[in-house]
This record gives structure tokens, C-alpha cells and sequence, in this order.
């Protein structure tokens, strides 16, 4: 659904799967600095979002996914993702419930496109449970940088954009999410990811709660074992004015050592990327990428997992 917010003076239009929102507004630069500064918001109404409603809405969603859902409090923001049996992350979404009791929800945004999915698994899970999962068409997901995620109705974005601005496009956004080192599902992740992988142990992985589908692998790799890949964070050449496109080979001596996902271009580090690399990668080789030279900085420790073994 095309945002409006793309008539606003200067929009250029993302692509891919982001091209329902502006990916800038002029100045991707001086908007990262906008954002640092603790000033705009960021358009994300082309996120897909669901609503959970129903008496038993949070005690179903703690048995189905990776979050401690029943000690949930109202209006906390958090992640949640759905496995499959050998712990491969299927959906992530995240959101927050609102308090109100049997009448209350759960409402989340995950990927553009990837909503419809997530709420056909759900639908099919709900059993005898009172519960009802839906897409909600009406409401949008913008983002500030005091505040976060926030869920707004969409008839109200021009006029959210009025009073919140200035407006800071998706580029601004995307790089300082890569910077931080915060993997987006499907194109800094592939079929095989587990959560151990791309940092997700804490933000939307509990540890300390009942069983779910995945979590053996999810703990004994916690416990016992490394997770045969990590997530990093790659600072690109930037002698070349161009990014690699998702999905590209990650190279070690011409050898194929992972993949690159998302990419930007930073105001102040340059050119970065997140890429899964195998484990065993030494951290201070220089890989390569659709013929450009990346060096590395860890995101996901390729040790993890070794802290929690007793000690002998």
C-alpha cells in the first residue's frame, strides 16, 4: 500500500520491497544526523502489521513462540519469532499488547509481504484456543527516535507527518539499523538462520520459559554448542560508489564464506553491510564481496555459547 507521506516535497520512492515508502527525502546524510539527533521519524507504514485478539491471546502466543508472552506488561515493545521443529527462524514480528484484558490485543508488525503468512500459521495453531488473528489494513508503523515503533491509523499519517517531523526517509533508517546490527528477516537471514545466529537471544528469544517448537536447538547451541554461522557487521571499500545486492557470495580467498544482506551507505562509518559468515572465519580477515574488499566487526560472537559451559 502506497504511503501518502511519498507526496510530501523532495520523496524519492525506496525499491524492492521497500518501495512503497520514501527511501529519502533529499538528504539521506543530513537525515541520519536528524535521527541522531533525537529529531523526525521515519515512515514504515509498508511493514506488514497483526493484530491477536481474545481472552487467551498471550498464554497461546507464549506456547508458539520464542517470547515469554504471559508475564507480558501493556505497551511494552517486544520481539517474538516462530521456529520450525529443527529451530529455523519462520516469522519475526514485533509489537506489543495493550492491557485491556479478554477485550484487549496483541498487535505486531513483521516484513512487507510477510504478514499474510504469519497470520495463515497462526490461524491454523488456534485450535480450541479464544482467540482471533487478523491482518490490520488500517493502521501504519512509523518510527522516532525517542520513542521507537509506534502504531498510528493510516488516514492520520499526513497529519502525523505534520506534527513529527521532519520526515527522515528508509536509507537514514536502514543505516543506522545496520549499524546497530539489527538483521532484517529474509534478507539479512536465509531458510537455514536460527536465532543463535543473527542475535536474537534476548531481543526475541527468552531463555527462561516452557517448551516451543525449535528450542532444542536454540538451547543446546546456547548451552553447548556455536552457531555454525554469525552475524557481522562488514565496513565496505568504499573506493567504488556502489553497494552489493542482497543475497551476493561473501568471499575468503575465493572461497564462498557466507552471504551479504542489507547494505548502506552511513554518514559517518561509510559504506556497511550485515553478512552471515561461517563461524570459523578468522575475525580480522578481509572478505571480499562483488569485488570490493570488506573488513569485519563482530556482531554475533562466533564463541557464544562457550560462557554458560561449567568450568572443569
Amino acid at each position: 500500500m502506497r504511503s501518502p507521506l511519498l507526496d510530501l516535497p523532495g520523496a524519492v520512492a525506496g525499491d524492492g520491497i521497500d518501495r512503497d515508502v520514501a527511501a529519502h527525502y533529499g538528504s539521506f546524510n543530513g537525515e541520519q544526523r536528524t535521527l541522531e539527533s533525537g529529531d523526525g521519524f521515519v515512515d514504515l507504514s509498508h511493514r506488514d502489521v497483526i493484530r491477536v485478539s481474545g481472552p487467551d491471546r498471550l498464554t497461546w502466543l507464549h506456547s508458539l513462540t520464542s517470547q515469554h508472552m504471559e508475564s507480558l506488561a501493556p505497551k511494552v515493545w517486544t520481539g517474538a519469532l516462530i521456529l520450525s521443529p529443527q529451530g529455523h527462524v519462520e516469522h519475526a514480528f514485533f509489537g506489543y499488547d495493550d492491557g485491556l484484558g479478554d477485550e484487549g490485543a496483541f498487535t505486531a508488525h513483521t516484513e512487507p509481504g510477510a504478514g499474510a503468512a504469519l497470520v495463515e500459521f497462526l490461524d491454523r495453531m488456534r485450535f480450541m484456543m479464544r482467540v482471533e488473528v487478523s491482518e490490520v489494513a488500517d493502521l501504519a508503523t512509523t518510527w522516532r527516535p525517542a520513542s521507537g515503533h509506534e502504531f498510528i491509523p493510516r488516514e492520520k499519517l499526513t497529519a502525523y507527518a505534520a506534527a513529527a517531523g521532519p520526515a527522515c526517509g528508509l536509507w537514514a533508517y536502514e543505516a543506522l539499523r545496520i549499524a546497530r546490527g539489527e538483521p532484517r528477516l529474509g534478507l539479512d537471514t536465509d531458510h537455514r538462520t536460527i536465532p543463535n545466529e543473527a542475535g536474537w537471544i534476548g531481543p526475541a528469544v527468552h531463555l527462561d520459559k516452557g517448551c516451543y517448537r525449535g528450542q532444542e536447538t536454540v538451547a543446546r547451541v546456547h548451552t553447548l554448542g556455536r552457531p555454525p554461522r554469525r552475524l557481522t557487521l562488514l565496513h565496505l571499500d568504499g573506493s567504488e560508489n556502489r553497494l552489493p545486492a542482497v543475497g551476493s557470495d561473501l568471499l575468503l580467498d575465493d572461497k564462498v564464506v557466507g552471504f551479504v544482506g542489507t547494505s548502506a551507505r552511513h554518514h559517518e562509518l561509510g559504506p556497511i553491510a550485515l553478512a552471515m559468515v561461517k563461524r570459523n572465519v578468522p575475525l580480522d580477515a578481509t572478505l571480499t564481496v562483488d569485488g570490493m574488499p570488506a573488513a569485519q566487526e563482530v556482531v554475533v560472537d562466533p564463541e557464544v555459547g562457550l560462557h554458560v559451559r561449567p568450568l572443569r
